[in-house]
């Protein structure tokens, strides 16, 4: 297995199965920015209206999977096995629910602080106990800290514009990334922490900033 995370803002997902499993993972995915292609035979619910969900109740065909990036098959056994074997000729990359030893990746268990994702995974040997884990690590995690990868992610376009130099661009960053960032936030909040981040950037650049 390859970890990555993937970025699947505006691009089309495409999800077999109405049913719970279905449901998490199209909410999922919504969350992280994709257009879903929702494909099943249950009708949509009330409470689940996205602007980027288009819910087809129907049943699957190989043509829904038109223009899909990732496809997940979170139907019956049968229909699953239909949907991998279609993604596959198409050459989609496609996430079994019933069976991902079946699949070509699995998903994590995630817990999201902000910006801050934390991703547990047993390769999908054993999806419940990658969930406990998470659960136990999510419980030691400080809310800070998506606020302190959201200040980071602000800054870091001005610190490739101001720091050409790949060494000094390095050193930026860990200095942004000392544990006394974390301290501050704590203490005086990100506003101030935003301030003070953006003033150590402007003294350190190349030349420094007026």
């Amino acid at each position: 297995m390859f970890a990555l995370m993937a970025d699947l803002t505006d691009r089309l997902v495409v999800v077999v199965g109405g049913g719970p499993v279905g449901r998490r993972k199209a909410r999922r995915l919504l969350e992280s920015g994709a257009i879903v292609r929702l494909v099943c035979l249950e009708p949509r619910p009330a409470d689940f209206a996205f602007t980027r969900l288009v819910w087809l109740c129907e049943p699957y065909q190989a043509d829904h999977l038109a223009g899909a990036t990732l496809v997940f098959a979170a139907a019956t056994p049968e229909v699953n096995r239909r949907v991998a074997a279609d993604a596959r000729r198409r050459g989609i990359l496609v996430n079994r629910a019933d069976d991902p030893a079946l699949g070509d990746f699995v998903v994590p268990a995630m817990h999201r602080e902000g910006d801050l994702i934390l991703a547990v995974s047993t390769g999908g040997a054993a999806p419940t106990l990658a969930k406990r884990i998470r659960d136990r690590l999510a419980d030691q995690i400080d809310p800070a800290l998506g606020e302190w990868v959201a200040l980071l992610r602000e800054l870091r376009p001005q610190i490739a514009e101001r720091f050409p130099d790949p060494v000094r661009r390095r050193q930026m960053y860990e200095r942004l990334a000392e544990i006394r960032w974390l301290e501050a936030l704590h203490s005086q909040g990100p506003a101030a922490v935003r301030q003070a981040m953006w003033e150590e950037v402007r003294r350190e650049a190349d030349p420094p900033l007026k």
